[in-house]
This record gives structure tokens, C-alpha cells and sequence, in this order.
């Protein structure tokens, strides 16, 4: 799939973009890794996206570590270059541009809307990669416009299969991938079920 040339699916949300900037999303359980690494992007603090032993893995000391503004008071371990961020916001950080897209839940507890946790839009090689985070069907969800959508899809946390195409068809991307799903939550069979929803409508990249 040409948009999804030298972007890894590296297992739960982690995700690698390589070009002439490396680019981490959520590392998490890294089986390898390199210490080349340009920026990394947080999407919030819980264990499973914020791993500060994935991203002093990969990390060189010039590397850019970029959180939300909620971890300001609570990050003490990373000694190197920060950039805080807030939700509907657009930044650009070492000639990468990205969009801060708000990430919560609108009937569960995990990720309250008031700690303004966000998902990324990345415009990457001339396109728009939406990384939703830990999120539901959000109004400000299904507001983004982009290429490729990377959309949680374990359910418990996060929206399940069947809630994430809906938001898919909204988005009417290009290509939909699913995440967060197979190991510390949802099923193997999550990313295939998403696909099936999705058959005939959006196309789908199963990577996970």
C-alpha cells in the first residue's frame, strides 16, 4: 500500500513513520529499536501509550519529545527537548507539521474530556495521517479531515470494532488501519472484524 510506505504498525497504538525525519507515535513493547529518532508524539499518559523506556530506546539527546499539556506537572524524566501541546491546536516542530485533534471517552471514565489528551494529525509526505489516541466517536473526531486514519478499535477503553468503522464512514478516508487491539486489550480477530464493517465502503490495511 503506496501510503503506508516506510509507516510500521509496531503492535498495541506504537507507530513508526521513516523519511527524511523519524517519527514515533506511542512506543510501546518495542522489539527493536534504534536510537535515530527525530520526534516522538504522546498521545496521554497512561503506561500503555507513555512508556519513558521505549522512548530512551529510541531516542537520541536531540530528540523532540512532544505531550500534552496535562503532563507538564508530572513528567520529571526526560531530561531532553519538550514541546507541550493542547487539543485543536497546529503546530510545527523540527519541519514537521501536525494538528492536535482532542481524545476522550463520551460514556466511560479512562479518558475524561477535561484532560484534553489529543490524537495527531500528521502531514507526512504530503498527506494527512490521523492517530486518534484513545478516543470514542467524538464530535471533534469526526470533524478531521485526512488520507489514512489510525483508529483504536479494542473496545473497553476505546471504541470497539463496530464503533470505529462508524466513525470511519464519517472520516471517509482514503485507507482506515485498526490499532490498539490484540494484546493488552481486544482481540486478534478486532482488526478483521473492522475490515468486514468496513467492506465495500472504506477500504482497509489490516497491520496488527
Amino acid at each position: 500500500e503506496p501510503m503506508l510506505q516506510n509507516i510500521q504498525a509496531l503492535g498495541h497504538n506504537a507507530l513508526r513513520f521513516a523519511g527524511e525525519k523519524i517519527l514515533y507515535v506511542d512506543p510501546f513493547q518495542l522489539k527493536e529499536a534504534e536510537r535515530d529518532t527525530d520526534l516522538v508524539l504522546i498521545t496521554h499518559s497512561h503506561y500503555d501509550h507513555y512508556s519513558p523506556e521505549d522512548i530512551a530506546r529510541i531516542s537520541r539527546p536531540d530528540t523532540l519529545l512532544i505531550l500534552p499539556e496535562e503532563m507538564r506537572t508530572t513528567e520529571k524524566s526526560w531530561e531532553g527537548r519538550v514541546l507541550y501541546v493542547k487539543p485543536d491546536r497546529t503546530y510545527e516542530a523540527d519541519g514537521v507539521a501536525f494538528e492536535t485533534v482532542r481524545a476522550y471517552n463520551r460514556d466511560k471514565a479512562f479518558h475524561p474530556r477535561e484532560k484534553d489528551w489529543v490524537g495527531y494529525i500528521l502531514h507526512w509526505n504530503g498527506l494527512r495521517y490521523y492517530v486518534a489516541g484513545d478516543t470514542d466517536d467524538t464530535p471533534e473526531a469526526a470533524q478531521v479531515r485526512c488520507d489514512v486514519a489510525f483508529l483504536p478499535v479494542g473496545g473497553t477503553y476505546t471504541m470497539n470494532a463496530e464503533e470505529a468503522a462508524a466513525l470511519a464512514r464519517k472520516l471517509r478516508p482514503r485507507l482506515a488501519v485498526p490499532v490498539h487491539y490484540g494484546s493488552i486489550v481486544g482481540a486478534k480477530e478486532d482488526g478483521l472484524r473492522f475490515a468486514e464493517a468496513l467492506r465495500g465502503e472504506v477500504p482497509v490495511k489490516v497491520l496488527l
